[in-house]
């Protein structure tokens, strides 16, 4: 299974959202909290291309976006196959 990585930072409902998706999915992940972690928030940006909303999602190195697409992907049954 590929490894899931997101980008979040603090009060933030679109984060809290995603993190409940995955959790009901049972899909485990790596939360990195842009406003802690110093240089974080510029390594985001690198691979974002420049991306400053949060969360922002990443399966490996895919970038899926944010909630919005992160749900949609659930919607549609295409959430697990994509981390095969």
């Amino acid at each position: 299974m590929k490894k899931v990585i997101v980008y979040m930072g603090p009060s933030c409902a679109f984060c809290d959202a995603a993190k409940r998706l995955l959790v009901r999915n049972n899909i485990s992940f790596q939360e990195i909290n842009i406003s802690l972690e110093e240089g974080r928030m510029k390594e985001m940006l690198e691979k974002t291309n420049g991306k400053r909303t949060i969360p922002q999602i990443f399966f490996d190195k895919d970038h899926i976006g944010g909630y919005v697409e992160l749900r949609e992907l659930e919607k549609n049954n295409s959430l697990l196959k994509l981390l095969k």
